[in-house]
């Protein structure tokens, strides 16, 4: 019976997407239907499969050795801070920015990473039926993180229409961040982080179809490359970079600060009308009802229901946090469901991170697609993290 209601758990958030899209009549229900199959067969690969799980791992590695190269050099500025135990947010997060914004704009400015847009994209988009860029950028979302996979592919950005910028705006409210890998392996069974990893870029690439629909020419389904005129020799590309990138640092800094602080403040309202009311217990009781599409009952799903919202309102750490300390009282399959879902950036504060990313990137006009969108981007975020959850769920018992 919990089967089959975590079976029902996926058709009916791909329903409640589709309802509220504005744009139902160019849904592309075959695309839906291929991305839904793959990512079924990737859930079995990882999860069923010791050669899935070595795979995975291996590609984490490298973006794992790419965040430790970043170190050396925050080390070497900061070598206090980086030696304690516990490093802040700032450190571990925002700083490696710079160094990998300078590392994929290196293979940029050879044609390394247009060489490899334009084919992994065509792969996904072959598969897919949807368009070559949007899907390589769901691809490159596994291991950057949403600031990161923007600010790699900006010169793509600024020459895309609007309609087309707020897929990617939406598409990034579903990522991680291969900086942060290590912290979530600490706290939550690594085997479900890393199932997660690549269900939560296909299903937002699927969900951002739905949402945002939009027909790309053949002409338009390209990589831009820059005239070789605007190219700059190769160290004044990797200065530009490094600029760009604490600048984005800085915006970024500011959007988390003031989001969470919202976040405070309203609970502080909404203690005072009443006594320990919080947003996080409000977005638990409205997120009940999908715990139990987990394939959850009774004690489990209200517990999970407080996880979901405890990561939307705060972030994703005070939740893991707080599972971390029930694993061994927990069923599996509860452990496989809560973990999948805690695995994304979705929440409040990474609406600002996106706002304030496309602002560094495009400029104040063109990043207002997202002030106006919010919406979409938020039911994204959580419809992902949702229908990813459901899809373990299915595999593990």
């Amino acid at each position: 019976m919990l089967f089959f209601m975590n079976l029902l758990g996926v058709l009916i958030v791909i329903g409640i997407v589709y309802l509220v899209s504005p744009n139902k009549k160019n849904v592309k229900w075959k695309s839906i239907g291929i991305l839904v199959a793959v990512e079924a067969f990737i859930t079995w690969f990882m999860l069923g499969t010791k050669i899935g799980t070595w795979t995975i791992d291996r590609i984490a590695s490298f973006f794992t050795f790419l965040i430790s190269c970043a170190d050396q050099g925050i080390s070497f500025v900061f070598p206090s801070v980086m030696a304690n135990e516990r490093i802040d947010f700032f450190f571990s997060a925002l700083l490696p920015i710079i160094f990998i914004i300078t590392f994929f704009d290196i293979l940029s400015y050879f044609g390394i990473l247009t060489w490899i847009i334009d084919k992994v994209g065509w792969v996904i988009s072959k598969i897919s039926g949807l368009p070559k860029l949007e899907s390589f950028f769901s691809i490159q979302m596994m291991f950057l993180g949403n600031t990161e996979a923007l600010a790699v592919i900006r010169q793509q950005l600024v020459v895309l229409k609007e309609n087309r910028l707020l897929t990617f705006g939406i598409m990034s409210m579903s990522s991680i961040s291969g900086s942060i890998i290590g912290a979530y392996l600490t706290m939550v069974p690594a085997q479900y982080v890393f199932a997660a990893i690549p269900l939560n870029c296909l299903n937002a690439l699927l969900l951002a179809s739905m949402l945002n629909p939009v027909n790309v020419s053949k002409e338009d389904d390209i990589v831009y490359m820059p005239p070789k005129e605007e190219r700059k020799d190769f160290f004044s590309t990797i200065s530009n970079s490094m600029l760009v990138g604490i600048k984005m640092v800085i915006v970024i800094l500011a959007m988390v600060i003031g989001y969470v602080a919202l976040t405070a403040c309203l609970n502080g309202i909404l203690g005072f009308i009443v006594h320990g009311l919080t947003i996080q217990k409000i977005f638990s009781y409205v997120f009940s009802p999908f715990a139990f599409l987990l394939g959850l009952s009774g004690h489990d799903a209200m517990y999970v229901a407080s996880l979901m919202g405890i990561k939307i309102a705060t972030n994703e750490f005070v939740a893991m946090m707080d599972l971390k300390t029930h694993l061994a009282s927990l069923p599996r399959h509860t452990i496989a469901v809560a973990t999948t879902f805690l695995t994304s950036f979705a929440n409040f504060s990474t609406v600002g991170m996106i706002y304030g990313t496309f602002n560094s990137i495009l400029g104040e006009e063109k990043s207002s697609i997202i002030g106006k969108n919010v919406w979409k981007l938020l039911l994204s975020g959580i419809g992902v993290s949702l229908l990813s959850a459901m899809l373990v769920g299915l595999f593990v018992w």
